[in-house]
């Protein structure tokens, strides 16, 4: 291993920061004070250091949280704490759009440019934004992609480093109703500290956070100027138009449900589903999943019993469980709300599919724009902790399990399963090879299981209602309700639930679809667009196989005639390209030839060249043939749609 370390030294501040979550350094060699021990050339428990590897994300956000930047010297001295090297933490560091190696204001902020906000006035936003925030203010004003806030487009999250918040407790900020988590453990750690606003040798470091949606100028410049005073973020519930209906199973606690108590959860109904499958142990347990038909609900509708018992019958231990709440897809908004209406659900569902698959770890990977989510989930786990529903005894069923929480730092790719295990594990978040599959070796090179947010919550009325109660809704292949992700041109826009089988035209009734539907776009900016004519597709996903297109993670963004195609197919364009990894070839240049030529025909007003989209066909095809990952595999599929379902350039 090549450790050069450059001349950067870190401040007081870095050194903190680090130190809060690794602990005091114990030699020279991590950059201790002391000099009693000075001979660096050697160095003691330099296997221990590289075992604790995952922490370098967790530092990084550390430091960034403290400081608002990443200097070298910072950088250094958490590379020698964990015995990193340098250049490979840099490639870390700058795969992250959330994190700068280069001076910055301690306060960002991100306004969101991407579809939902783009046709709600995003651009108007962020010029005034920015003529009125300038370099003397203290802001840094960053273009971002979607922040998960589309029901409420335009948004803007403000994220100001270093704040001390008011009050004894400093693990409660003053402008958030809990605690923010601290990032903690590793896999040789004995006892997660997630939960309890400390890292595991140290206090947390803090910052603030507000989010403005729908954002006006004058309310985002108040909210980046003074965050800690901003107000709070509406209900959950204002997201669910629907709340409060007797018909709702995924949402029926949301807006019903004070979601920071557990003894709300519980008489709600909460940890039922626990108790049956203790009762009903690991193997009756994916039975009844099996039986159920519930597939996955992040796009890609793998059966999920399948896999928890490939993961369950692997030999090699430990096993490890993840839930993917790194919803990053443009117009996905519904893990968000789960997460900060209901996060017990989470919680115990989580507990659920660990015990059936043999886990006794679990991570919970949470995108760092979810500032809100992070809070009630820390909350929530502190709670779960506190009354025996995790830990080493869980019910008092002889089972031991938790969670820990791991913040995303704004990287798409990160969704991605094995692009999120290396993420976790302190690695850039490039996706792997398949085979091995992650049930085989996974995290840490051990068998996982990876389910997304819906995915898991869904086991929680399977166990309550029984298998076939739960197959009995939806149709025969696409079994039980399915959460839909609804913005764009409507009145009503949030996040729906309605059984498979719903036609897409019921669905946007709902919604309040304003008049002169111009498309509809299936499954976010990796689905396809759909024409008015085409309502009728049922929300299945065969259904919407067989109608060319996809249902993906349940985004269905409407579009009315005043929304320039053109302009929108480039943004696309340009969020593929920014988020791809860069890994492959095939995606690395493939997504910014696709950019170029929708460029082109964007400065031509939308009037497509000869040979444009001839161009287009071929990279499009070459980026679904051979890209290494379903970022490649579906970077032209919204394109390819509009141009042979809308005519976007005739």
């Amino acid at each position: 291993m090549d450790l050069r370390f450059g001349d950067g030294k870190p401040t007081d501040e870095e050194r903190a920061a680090v130190d809060a979550l690794l602990g005091p350094p114990e030699s020279s060699w991590e950059g201790a004070d002391d000099r009693s021990d000075a001979d660096l050339r050697w160095a003691r428990g330099g296997r221990e250091a590289r075992d604790r590897r995952d922490l370098l994300l967790p530092g990084l956000h550390a430091v960034n949280d403290r400081i608002g930047w990443i200097s070298e010297g910072a950088l250094d001295y958490l590379c020698r704490r964990l015995t990193v090297p340098p250049a490979e933490a840099y490639g870390v560091a700058t795969f992250y759009a959330m994190f700068s190696v280069r001076p910055r204001p301690a306060t960002v902020l991100h306004v969101c440019t991407d579809l939902a906000c783009t046709t709600a006035g995003a651009g108007e936003l962020c010029a005034a934004v920015e003529a009125r925030l300038g370099p003397e203010s203290g802001v840094k004003v960053e273009r971002s992609p979607c922040l998960g806030l589309c029901e409420r487009a335009p948004a803007a999250l403000v994220i100001r480093a270093g704040h001390s918040p008011s009050g004894d407790d400093p693990a409660r900020p003053a402008f958030e109703d809990e605690a923010v988590q601290a990032d903690s453990g590793g896999p040789g750690a004995a006892a997660p500290g997630v939960g309890n606003g400390k890292g595991r040798r140290g206090r947390e470091t803090h910052y603030a956070t507000a989010v403005t949606a729908p954002a006006t100028p004058e309310a985002t410049i108040k909210a980046a100027t003074a965050p800690e005073d901003a107000p709070p973020e509406p209900a959950p519930a204002l997201a669910v138009p629907q709340a409060g209906s007797h018909d709702l199973t995924l949402l029926k606690r949301i807006g019903t449900t004070d979601p920071t108590s557990l003894d709300a959860y519980r008489a709600a109904g909460g940890y039922t589903a626990l108790r049956r499958a203790f009762a009903l142990g690991p193997a009756g347990v994916i039975r009844e999943v099996t039986d159920a038909g519930l597939v996955g609900r992040g796009g890609a509708a793998f059966p999920t019993g399948r896999k928890w018992q490939a993961t369950a019958a692997q030999p090699d231990h430990p096993h490890y469980l993840v839930c993917n709440a790194d919803e990053s897809e443009p117009g996905t908004f519904k893990d968000r709300v789960l997460m900060e209406g209901d996060p017990y659900a989470l919680v115990e569902a989580m507990t659920i599919a660990a015990y059936a698959t043999g886990a006794h770890r679990g991570f919970l990977y949470l995108r760092g724009e979810y500032p809100r989510a992070l809070a009630r989930l820390t909350h929530a786990l502190a709670q779960a902790r506190a009354r025996g529903l995790l830990g080493d005894d869980v019910l008092g069923q002889g089972y031991a399990f938790d969670i820990e929480i791991r913040r995303g730092a704004g990287a798409y790719i990160c969704g991605e399963e094995t692009a999120l295990f290396n993420s976790i594990e302190g690695y850039r978040g490039e996706p792997r090879s398949k085979p091995p599959f992650p049930v085989e070796k996974g995290l840490f090179g051990k068998p996982t299981v990876e389910n997304n947010v819906e995915t898991l919550v869904n086991v929680l009325p399977i166990l309550t209602m029984g298998a076939q109660a739960y197959a009995a809704i939806g149709t025969p292949t696409s079994t039980g309700p399915k959460l839909f992700c609804v913005s764009g041109s409507l009145r009503r826009p949030g996040v729906y639930e309605l059984p498979f089988g719903a036609s897409l035209g019921e669905l946007l009734a709902l919604a309040g679809v304003r008049d002169n539907l111009r498309a509809v776009l299936l499954g976010g900016a990796a689905g396809g667009f759909v024409r008015p004519d085409e309502l009728g597709i049922p929300l299945t996903f065969e259904g919407t196989r067989e109608a060319g297109t996809t249902l993906g993670s349940g985004v269905v963004m409407a579009f009315d005639d005043t929304v320039p195609l053109p302009r929108l197919l480039l943004r696309i364009a340009e969020f593929f390209r920014d988020e791809s990894c860069g890994q492959c070839v095939p995606c690395r240049v493939g997504t910014v030839r696709q950019e170029e030529a929708l460029h082109r025909i964007a400065d031509r007003t939308g009037v497509a060249a000869a040979g444009d989209v001839a161009l287009l066909r071929e990279v499009g095809r070459a980026m679904r043939d051979s890209s290494i990952c379903g970022l490649g595999q579906t970077a032209w599929n919204a394109v390819e749609s509009a141009i042979d379902r809308l005519g976007a350039y005739e």
